[in-house]
């Protein structure tokens, strides 16, 4: 059961960390020191790129249809919701064709900014699945450092590559389809691939697959904010809901293979107004962090 995160909570959680030092040190360094989860009811807290998880659960290095890969990074936790959701995923992917998945970075123990990669997963409800589909699951920890995934997109990021095929389509299919899922970020060719193949009567949970750049060789699963997880804030939609079912297949995806990847050449630079660049999640403090983080940091 959901711990209630009170205000009264969060005022408190001020109280444990004090010092002008301790307040200004970067997050993603006292986040990145933490080697297990605090020992909390489970609660994502914030958002996914500015926040922090209590009480997240372990996914084991290895299961009856997964491999958690690149071990060293101690980034195979997250909220349990997350954690089932990858298990039961490993075992449909068994049911297209494939051993079950490697699974890439999900969360750090008490999540929070990363020292390296990731902007979001700081919550403990986004995850990546490689595009490799498993020749074996008995890898060693040697292994899942050394091994690759695929690309799936080619060099110039209009298409897809001989390494996509049907099945990893149905494994798309699959995670999306899921009522846990929010969205399902992949590389635009994979969008676009995917929209040319599927049929007209099934393409709802399309709306659910986006095209974000550096998605060619995984996907990331982003999960919705559990029931009854208060201090999650949940994400805004950024797709328009479009007149042909709002899958996301028209102007809104194209507009990756002309303005994005080809913009228009401009005949004169106009200035840029002068506006301060934000800053990163690898610059933020425990000050950028909602308050609860605080107690998820201090917990034992």
């Amino acid at each position: 059961m959901r711990a209630v995160w009170t205000v009264a909570a969060a005022l408190a959680a001020g109280l444990l960390m004090t010092g002008e030092a301790r307040a200004q040190s970067l997050a993603n360094q006292l986040f990145g020191a933490k080697s297990e989860a605090s020992l909390q009811p489970p609660m994502p807290i914030g958002s996914y790129a500015k926040g922090c998880g209590a009480g997240h659960v372990q996914l084991p290095e290895t299961g009856p249809t997964w491999q958690a890969m690149r071990l060293s990074r101690n980034r195979n936790w997250g909220q349990p919701e997350m954690i089932q959701y990858l298990m039961d995923l490993s075992r449909t992917a068994t049911q297209i064709g494939w051993n079950g998945l490697y699974l890439g970075d999900i969360s750090q123990p008490r999540g929070g900014p990363m020292t390296s990669g990731h902007a979001s997963h700081q919550i403990g409800l986004d995850a990546d699945i490689w595009m490799l589909p498993p020749a074996r699951l008995n890898l060693s920890r040697a292994e899942r450092e050394s091994i690759s995934s695929i690309p799936v997109r080619s060099a110039d990021q209009r298409s897809v590559t001989r390494n996509w095929t049907p099945r990893h389509h149905a494994l798309l299919r699959a995670a999306a389809s899921d009522n846990r899922v929010d969205r399902i970020f992949v590389a635009a060719a994979v969008k676009i691939e995917m929209c040319k193949t599927a049929t007209r009567a099934d393409r709802d949970w399309l709306q659910k697959i986006r095209p974000v750049a550096g998605h060619d060789t995984h996907f990331h699963v982003r999960l919705k904010c559990p029931a009854g997880a208060t201090a999650c804030q949940t994400q805004t939609p950024t797709v328009r809901e479009l007149s042909n079912g709002g899958n996301g297949c028209d102007d809104t995806l194209m507009w990756w293979v002309t303005d994005y990847l080809n913009p228009p050449k401009v005949t004169e630079k106009q200035p840029k107004p002068a506006t301060p660049r934000p800053r990163g999640p690898r610059q933020f403090t425990m000050a950028d962090l909602p308050g609860q983080c605080q107690t998820v940091l201090a917990s034992r």
